[in-house]
């Protein structure tokens, strides 16, 4: 069945639905639009609280009932009061529908199989990479912009400097007053790349992180876990060359430090591994390679031997 629109089918639908419940003659045709709308109006509303609804109208309306069952007569009166009751739950049914659609269901954008550019009604505009899907809330912009973000996607962030603009992805959220940013989920890897303006960055288990243009916030693919990665293009060749800034650990466990380590690193780190699970907290800021597992070394209570381009860590 099409979608309808709601302020002409809505309004006809319920004068059909007034005239059956009165016991008004209704032709064939009518009665199957009346079950169409019927199918097509309840397959997106919550039973529960449908449910609860016509019970409320009910339970409101009981104390037109008693009286007459108390007595035992069907009067005209007693027909037509639950020929009220029936119009209300209709008219609930219907209006929750139409306010559920209209008020409360959030906006979903989805780009399937290439980009798709949404433009939101504050003047930002998300470019979402294919597979990503973007929920906009009906209250939009409100005094802090949210959205929700599944995939990766482009924003572009019309600025505002009382009104903050947040998008919630996969376990980490970013937090923006106007930019152009990057924020991309593969598994459990999650980054953030900034382009213009500023950004703060938050994710379960760290700190905030902020970030200037041409850097990244990524998670490394490791849960409590934060590195920031500068981009900014080498002032003598004029190429971008990708430059650790920090590295830091909150609680993680020691052989996911050392693949996350020998990853960045580009060396290989030995490690007793009696200790692969001792969880991890350090923060690797500024240091060189070799300051970096010394570091390590000292949380771990080791020596550091160095052999070619490998580090031994001796208990």
């Amino acid at each position: 069945m099409k979608r309808f629109n709601y302020k002409n089918i809505e309004a006809f639908v319920f004068r059909l639905w007034s005239r059956e419940v009165s016991e008004e003659k209704i032709s064939e045709k009518e009665k199957e639009i009346l079950e169409k709308w019927k199918v097509y109006a309840e397959k997106d509303l919550d039973e529960v609280h449908l449910q609860e609804a016509k019970e409320r109208v009910l339970a409101g309306l009981e104390h037109y009932f008693i009286p007459y069952k108390i007595i035992g007569k069907r009067n005209r009166l007693q027909s037509s009061v639950y020929k009220i009751a029936a119009v209300i739950i209709l008219f609930l049914t219907l209006g929750g529908l139409f306010t559920y659609h209209t008020f409360i269901k959030p906006d979903v954008y989805l780009a399937v199989s290439e980009n798709r550019i949404v433009r939101l009604e504050d003047g930002s505009v998300v470019t979402l990479l294919p597979g990503a899907e973007l929920t906009v809330a009906k209250s939009f912009p409100a005094s802090t912009r949210v959205v929700d973000l599944k995939g990766d996607a482009i924003f572009s962030v019309a600025k505002s400097k009382i009104h903050p603009f947040i998008v919630h992805a996969e376990g980490f959220s970013t937090k923006v007053l106007g930019t152009v940013f990057k924020v991309s989920q593969s598994g459990k890897k999650k980054a953030v790349d900034l382009y213009e303006g500023k950004v703060a960055v938050s994710s379960a288990g760290v700190p905030v992180s902020y970030l200037k243009p041409n850097q990244k916030w990524t998670n490394l693919g490791v849960s409590r876990t934060t590195a920031i990665i500068s981009f900014a293009p080498d002032k003598v060749s004029g190429k971008e060359n990708p430059k650790l800034l920090s590295l830091s650990f909150n609680d993680v466990p020691l052989k996911e430090v050392i693949t996350v380590l020998e990853g960045n690193y580009s060396t290989k780190i030995h490690y007793p591994k009696e200790a692969e699970d001792k969880k991890i907290t350090a923060d690797f800021t500024g240091g060189t390679v070799g300051e970096n597992i010394e570091a390590l070394a000292f949380i771990l209570g080791c020596e550091v031997q160095k052999n070619d381009n490998a580090y031994i860590l001796k208990k």
